[in-house]
Order: C-alpha cells, then sequence, then structure tokens
C-alpha cells in the first residue's frame, strides 16, 4: 500500500474518517480551516491510504518536518474502517515514507495509554514505548486520559526495512 500526498480535495474524506464512532476517544477532531492550515504549511505531510478501488480508506499527519534535531512526529493515522488489517499496511508505508523523504532521526508519536491495539500495532512495528504522559489528554467530556510516547529510531528503520 503506497501513500499519496494529499491535496485539498481530500480534507471532507479526511474529516469523515476522523468522525468514523469511536476514533474520538483516540485522535483529536480538526476543522476544515485547521486541516487546509496544515496542509498548507512546510511542517506538515498529509498522506492518504487508498482501498483497491481508490478511496481513501485512511489518512496520516505527520508534523515537525522542519525540526532541527531531526524528530519527526506522526501526528495522527486513521483507517476509515478500523479492524480490517489496512491499519498496519498504511502504518509500515507511512513510515518508510517519512524517512525515505525526510532527513529525520526519530519518528515519535502519542498514542492513549488504553489503546491497546494501535499499542501492539506500533510495537510490532519496531516503535518503542518512551514514556507515559500522565493525564495529558482532555477527553471532550472533560476526563482526563494517559498519553504513550512512543518512537522508532532511523537506524532501527533501516535494520528492519526491506532493501
Amino acid at each position: 500500500m503506497a501513500p499519496r500526498l494529499a491535496n485539498p480535495a481530500d480534507i471532507p474524506s479526511i474529516m469523515a474518517v476522523e468522525r468514523v464512532p469511536g476514533h474520538d476517544a483516540y485522535i483529536n477532531l480538526w476543522t476544515a480551516e485547521q486541516h487546509a492550515a496544515a496542509l498548507a504549511g512546510p511542517d506538515h505531510a498529509y498522506l492518504i491510504a487508498e482501498d483497491a478501488g481508490g478511496e481513501p480508506a485512511g489518512f496520516a499527519i505527520l508534523s515537525d518536518r522542519r525540526d532541527p534535531h531531526g524528530n519527526l512526529c506522526l501526528k495522527r493515522i486513521a483507517m476509515a474502517a478500523p479492524g480490517r488489517g489496512l491499519g498496519a499496511p498504511f502504518l509500515r508505508a507511512v513510515t518508510a515514507w517519512a524517512f525515505r523523504h525526510s532527513p529525520a532521526h526519530r519518528l515519535w508519536l502519542y498514542v492513549v495509554a488504553t489503546n491497546e491495539r494501535a499499542r501492539h500495532v506500533y510495537r510490532a512495528q519496531g516503535f518503542a514505548e518512551e514514556g507515559t504522559l500522565r493525564e495529558a489528554r482532555l477527553n471532550a467530556d472533560g476526563t482526563r486520559t494517559a498519553l504513550v510516547l512512543m518512537s522508532l529510531l532511523r537506524a532501527e528503520w533501516d535494520a528492519q526495512a526491506p532493501s
């Protein structure tokens, strides 16, 4: 699954994926204006996963592309139909894109601590858990959730990436 770069016409489908029931427990929802501003700027790259019919099946947002220390953030990744086995291949493709199209030394992310399925997928692809940020995420209902910081170093990706 080779991701493609998003364009402004993809914003409605990105927002639809963000709003799949249940996603709000794990990802933040942005407005069309927030997505348009990020997509137009130099610090973000939006990648789109497409299904066999060419329809958007998910998206990822990479941020901090100009970080002087080489730390690239996987800000968001979400699939239109979770649980169908497309998320892991898309994550693999996004990770490959990140290291092949940037000088990043480290790809990092935050994942909601209770999202065991996502944590398992990240660990299976070589991401290491670096620590927990207690009560770091404010949920829509006013409660707070811990976030787990995870990362993958370029050398680790190089060691496992197909040649």
